[in-house]
């Protein structure tokens, strides 16, 4: 998952929105979101290498995302892995402020990481540079890539644009919330702050859908919770870029037993 752009507590009808797409290598192994067998509450999709998950929410309203961050000097091999973590807190039952006081503790021991949990009423933000602490998020609307949160990158920039655009028409629904994260150009060299001859891998990734051979965006996620109903959709995409599969769900927001 590498670029969110969310609505927290913006709007009557949706206190959550959120639009998101997972960028990977094509050849990682994935499976599609899907209630979980062994973890029947739980929604998300599943990292067939590690066993984790990038993002996901269950059917009491919890979410969890995680991204990657990208820095060179914090994202060489770890011990444990981070799609862990998202994965941890929506099967557990600590609070998203407890979970993270936990999380920070032992931080040093994953690659570097971006970590949003929610639980239906607050939302909390972490990332394992040194010196960081959990911050709940005061309503608003965010950007996540993989710097931290609202980093000015373009496609963040553009990506939050457009939410506040959604929500001030006010109608929510999976197509529109997919047009927030869906644009397909690329950054110009001036508006990344690379020279004329700057990397081909950074304008690459500038773009908010990534498209290249090896590497590029795998899936769109949108949900939107009005704090009784949770909409979900996964759509998954080919290296080409073409649709190759979509998972949705909506249901009812139980309360916790």
């Amino acid at each position: 998952m590498c670029l969110l752009i969310f609505a927290h507590r913006c709007s009557r009808v949706a206190p959550l929105a959120l639009a998101a797409n997972r960028d990977e290598f094509h050849a990682r192994p994935t499976a599609a979101a899907g209630f979980w067998a062994e973890h029947p509450e739980l929604l998300a999709g599943r990292d067939l290498a590690q066993g984790g998950t990038w993002m996901g929410v269950t059917r009491d309203g919890r979410f969890a995302a995680v991204t990657n961050f990208r820095d060179p000097s914090h994202t060489g091999e770890a011990p444990r892995s981070r799609g862990e973590l998202p994965l941890d807190y929506l099967i557990g039952r600590q609070s998203p402020d407890e979970y993270l006081r936990e999380v920070a503790a032992r931080s040093q021991q994953y690659a570097g990481f971006n970590l949003l949990l929610g639980d239906g009423e607050s939302l909390w933000y972490f990332d394992n540079n040194p010196g960081e602490l959990p911050m709940e998020l005061a309503p608003g609307v965010y950007g996540l890539s993989n710097a931290r949160l609202d980093t000015p990158w373009p496609k963040v920039e553009l990506g939050k644009r457009a939410m506040r655009a959604l929500l001030h028409e006010g109608e929510w629904d999976h197509d529109a919330l997919a047009s927030v994260v869906a644009d397909r150009r690329l950054a110009d060299s001036a508006s990344l702050q690379l020279p004329a001859a700057g990397s081909e891998m950074e304008r690459m990734l500038s773009a908010q859908f990534i498209l290249s051979e090896h590497y590029g965006t795998r899936a769109t996620t949108t949900l939107w919770s009005d704090g009784t109903t949770m909409h979900w959709r996964e759509k998954s995409f080919n290296a080409a870029g073409e649709p190759s599969g979509v998972s949705q769900e909506t249901f009812r927001i139980s309360s916790r037993g």
